[in-house]
């Protein structure tokens, strides 16, 4: 038979056991299978996350190309539709019963003046990024780093010259081309 005191020593020895097994923690094989867990979700999620960023980082060359061929398309739709069209309104247009001949399709472009000085549509035919902005010191290039820029004016039908089709080419730092287009007309 134990005593007392041994009773006592015995009783104190199965509670620490009985600590030890609630307080012992993880072993390795858990703590393993928690790193794989976590990593297997890091993964996932920055795989989640890097086409995001791509995609605003396009998102945004788009807007950019967007602001940039409204710039350009705006300054040409507040010109004369063309050099022998009268300032105030076309009248008479240009090959009407009363008025002028208009430009022949191959003389389309810049008729002598300066960038500055563009007062018709077709002045803009071959507009690039290497030209500066209006009454501006500044190229598009250096306001628009990486992009290109490239402006045509052509007839839609070259028998009547009664429209004019304006194309604004952008092509974005990533290379991908937008086109803007609009139809100016003869009136």
């Amino acid at each position: 038979m134990l005593s007392k005191s041994q009773l006592c020593q015995h009783d104190q020895h199965q509670q620490r056991l009985q600590l030890s097994r609630h307080q012992r923690g993880f072993t390795l094989i858990e703590l393993v299978i928690g790193m794989i867990v976590i990593g297997i979700a890091i993964v996932m999620i920055t795989s989640m996350l890097f086409p995001q960023a791509d995609r605003a980082a396009t998102t945004l060359q788009r807007v950019r190309s967007a602001e940039l061929a409204h710039s350009v398309m705006n300054e040409i739709w507040g010109k004369r539709y063309d050099q022998k069209t009268n300032p105030n309104g076309g009248v008479p247009a240009c090959n009407a019963p009363t008025g002028e001949v208009c430009t022949a399709a191959s003389s389309l472009g810049p008729d002598g003046e300066d960038r500055d000085d563009f007062n018709d549509v077709d002045d803009y035919d071959e507009l690039d990024q290497t030209q500066n902005m209006l009454n501006s010191s500044q190229t598009y290039a250096q306001a628009y780093p990486n992009y290109r820029l490239n402006v045509s004016v052509a007839y839609l039908d070259s028998s009547t010259q009664a429209q004019k089709l304006i194309t604004v080419d952008v092509t974005t730092p990533a290379g991908e081309v937008i086109t803007y287009q609009a139809v100016r007309s003869n009136y």
